[in-house]
């Protein structure tokens, strides 16, 4: 299994102190956990994107050429690119140009976004959110698989003999970077996932197994019947939140604050997460909250369930010491068990010229 650490760029007061960093510090502090992963041997570092508070992740481009410049192993996502509401030229630009600031280093995920206030942000109808998805993945596909793209869609102005620049960095197999699915809610994601052989990533933050089991597993019924071989799906999941402490009773107890704040959120608001306590999602939900070897369990069951490849986890709102505590308890002791346990072919081989995902898996 790979390992990657995922961030939305929250800024919301810490849940002890009521203490907010300034912006300015706060970007600087999300580029140090990029370097702090990097150094732990994390796989991946992935920036979210969100349109309004408590969030600072409104430009991940932007941080992510930090990101690079910074590392120079790791490799770096968007978790996810809301490219419902974003215009797809602008889209194969910026991510272009840092797959090139970054050496080839890039995957990107995309997503219709499970934010409402993007959309009348935009100027856009929810109403159409699959539709739009539907319609600006598939063109940016085509502005980086193509040149002199010709196309015509309902959503934007018709486009000419285009070819963005700059290129995607060339890799060693001559694609694309990869583009995975984020897929939180909904069939429509997973079908376009497997309609384009594209890896599937799972948000996994708020409900029960079951309700993205159903999708993942749609996924891969989908991808069967579009003629690709069932081997090559590849799956990716997040989690939702992460402590991991030497006991299971210091992990609860440490982690509660964070859990009691983000229950109040006005994102597990508007996801209806059915968990009643904090214990109850460490139980029955996907809550990574325990001790090392609690969390090797769990996502090995949750791996039986999915199959997924790679791992995600978030440490929002934790200070630099604690995040630093949790990142390298997890290192030393989770992530060790997980790989010898369960091999992921994720990222073999994908140094700077390397594709995102094997040959064999695309």
């Amino acid at each position: 299994m790979k390992f990657a650490v995922f961030t939305l760029g929250a800024n919301a007061p810490h849940p002890l102190t009521g203490e907010q960093a300034p912006a300015h510090e706060r970007f600087r502090d999300l580029v140090e956990s990029a370097a702090l992963a990097e150094e732990l041997g994390f796989d991946a570092f992935g920036v979210g994107e969100r349109h309004g508070e408590p969030f600072l992740s409104s430009a991940p481009p932007v941080i992510l050429a930090a990101v690079a410049q910074r590392t120079s192993r790791i490799r770096l996502l968007t978790t996810l690119t809301v490219i419902s509401v974003l215009d797809p030229v602008r889209v194969a630009e910026d991510y272009a140009t840092v797959d090139q600031l970054s050496g080839g280093r890039l995957d990107l995920m995309v997503g219709k976004g499970n934010d409402p206030r993007h959309f009348p942000l935009f100027g856009l109808d929810e109403a159409d959110q699959w539709e739009l998805q539907e319609e600006k993945f598939e063109l940016l596909r085509r502005l980086w698989g193509e040149e002199k793209v010709t196309w015509s869609g309902r959503f934007r102005s018709p486009l000419h003999e285009v070819t963005t620049q700059p290129r995607p960095f060339p890799r060693a197999d001559g694609r694309a970077p990869v583009i995975w699915l984020g897929s939180a809610t909904s069939r429509a994601s997973t079908e376009l996932a497997a309609k384009w052989a594209d890896p599937l990533f799972t948000a996994n933050g708020f409900h029960p197994m079951a309700k993205y089991a159903d999708l993942i597993d749609h996924y891969r019924e989908r991808w069967a019947a579009y003629g690709h071989d069932p081997a090559d799906a590849v799956v990716g999941s997040g989690a939702g939140g992460c402590y991991v402490a030497p006991t299971s009773q210091e992990a609860l107890a440490r982690y509660r604050p964070y859990y009691d704040a983000f229950a109040k959120s006005a994102a597990a608001q508007h996801n209806r997460s059915p968990f009643t306590s904090l214990e109850d999602n460490v139980a029955n939900g996907p809550a990574l909250v325990g001790s090392p070897a609690q969390i090797v369990d769990k996502i090995g069951r949750y791996h039986a369930a999915y199959g997924h490849q790679v791992q995600a986890i978030g440490t929002e709102g934790l200070d630099r010491a604690e995040r630093r505590a949790v990142l390298e308890l997890f290192a030393d002791e989770v992530a060790p068990e997980l790989r010898r346990a369960l091999p992921s072919r994720v990222w073999e081989g994908a140094g700077s010229a390397g594709s995102g995902i094997g040959a064999e898996d695309r």
